[in-house]
């Protein structure tokens, strides 16, 4: 078994399938492996696309941005995470933001269609996968309303607050590891990077959190 028959055992659109199912349904799905470059774009802004991309390799950026060029990182990607669908499934919308390589990375392509399609040769887990797509646009729904909560707060210390509240939990510890350096915090929270990093300090000097890059403990509110 490859690292690759690894990863895709783990991703969430293959939950439930063996590795031999997997492999005997990517030929049915039309699947396509490329390889990206650091900063080389994978799905441009205003692209009508057809198929969802799994990250094999490297990390790859969704980032929106304004008619000013004000980019708003909406996601990363790490191996095994999944992109697109959303666009895929409904493919006469054009997309409305940039999927660019945030590093050197291999991309597994599947058709939607295809997915989404069920002919009566089909194979046997076909209704599994489009089971499984259903519960990962479900998920990705819940991710960006935890975005808009974040967003949603009026200042850049409760958004902060707000974020890291919440990254604590999911890790169920007080310290714990975001996975966005200081700019793409920035720009995930959508927040200027300078007021933020001052935001930041306040904090710790005010005895709220502590933080050493990406990695953060914050501490319980003394009444």
């Amino acid at each position: 078994m490859t690292n690759d028959d690894l990863l895709l055992l783990q991703t969430s659109v293959f939950t439930g399938i063996t590795t031999d199912e997997i492999r005997d349904m990517l030929s049915c799905l039309s699947a396509r492996e490329t390889t990206f470059t650091k900063d080389e774009i994978i799905f441009s802004y205003g692209e009508n696309i057809t198929g969802i991309g799994i990250v094999l390799e490297g990390s790859v950026h969704i980032v929106k941005e304004d008619f000013w060029g004000n980019a708003n990182l909406m996601a990363e990607c790490a191996p095994g995470d999944i992109f697109g669908e959303a666009y895929a499934i409904n493919s006469t919308e054009p997309l409305e933001m940039n999927i660019f390589a945030a590093s050197t990375c291999r991309i597994l392509f599947l058709e939607v269609s295809k997915i989404l399609t069920v002919f009566p040769s089909a194979c046997a887990f076909h209704n599994r996968l489009i089971r499984n797509l259903l519960t990962l646009v479900s998920r990705k729904n819940f991710q960006l309303n935890r975005k808009l909560e974040h967003m949603s707060k009026r200042t850049t210390r409760e958004k902060l607050l707000s974020y890291l509240s919440m990254e604590s939990k999911k890790a169920n510890a007080s310290t714990f590891t975001i996975p966005f350096n200081r700019q793409q915090l920035a720009d995930y929270l959508s927040v200027d990077r300078s007021a933020m990093s001052n935001e930041l300090c306040k904090l710790r000097d005010a005895g709220i959190l502590e933080f050493n890059k990406n990695t953060f403990t914050i501490f319980e509110k003394n009444d």
